[in-house]
């Protein structure tokens, strides 16, 4: 009711005052009881141990990149291409022959990039999806990251977090016209179209294959994060086809399953708001957005997008 204080208000998990019935009613805004909440102190934690188990990553040695122009903020719309080379000048393919890599790489092409065409899911991409997680699973990281759900009561078993992994991340819906044309997955890490712009390609493995191809072009970088060693973050715009971004955050150099693990981590901690975490002593924050318009289970949210921001 009207009087009632509780209401949907996604601050109430740090303030300790959400209702009994907050997670039923107001969606999986974090955990809802106080004591399963996540501190900001447990994410600048955690990440930081992530990244340290990045074990995939790129060594210094398998890429070579080549930023070029830095963008103004006057720049960033204008759609000039400042930058003549391409992005990447080398990357060792031998690290797409990791498990990881591998499996993430065969579900790029599973996608309708334009939003508002149905997309048609096979046996085989649904076995690609299960290969995928299965992969990321076996990793360190994700291990240490289902420990620490666990820990908050969020996931009793593996396969529970697996299971809800799939439905968050793969469950599609709808952006256009009631056609089940997207999901998580596709829209962060192999990109959409929607009026005539690119939509989420937050991935570096994706824009260097494309790249290679001569369908991605580099314009220019507006962001170069502070780190000297990979994985390292930049803010891109680019054109796909001749579609244009103007701000696309990637990190690049690492492994699938570490963006995976922290988009997923800041989805389920801080959805909808700037999830702060600390990667090799520097500060970033994630933002992602839960789908609102369809739930899954009993009222779990997809995943809209997720990207990084600068801290």
């Amino acid at each position: 009711s009207e009087e009632d204080e509780c209401h949907c208000h996604p601050e109430c998990v740090t303030h300790d005052n959400c209702c009994e019935d907050h997670e039923r009613h107001c969606g999986p805004d974090g955990f809802s009881s106080s004591r399963d909440s996540i501190t900001e102190q447990e994410l600048l934690e955690l990440s930081e141990q992530l990244y340290g188990l990045d074990h995939n990553k790129a060594r210094p040695s398998d890429i070579a990149i080549n930023p070029q122009h830095r963008a103004g903020p006057e720049e960033t719309g204008d759609k000039q291409d400042r930058s003549p080379q391409p992005l990447y000048k080398y990357v060792n393919e031998e690290l797409f022959s990791k498990p990881t890599y591998a499996s993430f790489i065969k579900l790029l092409d599973n996608y309708q990039r334009a939003t508002g065409r149905e997309e048609e899911v096979t046996a085989e991409e649904l076995r690609e999806q299960q290969r995928f997680l299965e992969e990321v699973m076996k990793t360190e990281l994700m291990k240490k990251l289902f420990v620490f759900l666990q820990g908050k009561n969020r996931y009793s078993s593996e396969q529970e977090f697996l299971q809800d992994l799939e439905q968050m991340w793969f469950g599609l819906y709808s952006r256009g016209d009631g056609e089940r044309d997207s999901s998580g997955f596709e829209h962060v890490f192999s990109g959409e179209v929607k009026k005539g712009k690119v939509s989420g390609f937050h991935n570096w493995i994706r824009f260097y294959l494309l790249e290679k191809q001569g369908v991605v072009n580099y314009f220019s970088h507006n962001f170069n994060g502070p780190w000297d060693s990979y994985p390292d973050v930049l803010g891109l715009q680019f054109s796909w086809d001749g579609f244009y971004k103007e701000v696309g955050s990637v990190f690049i150099g690492c492994s699938p399953e570490f963006e995976f693990g922290l988009y997923s981590l800041c989805f389920l901690a801080r959805p909808g708001r700037a999830c702060h975490l600390s990667l090799g002593g520097h500060r970033l924050s994630i933002q992602t957005y839960p789908w609102t318009k369809s739930t899954y289970g009993s009222g779990r949210r997809f995943i809209a997008t997720a990207y990084v921001i600068s801290a």
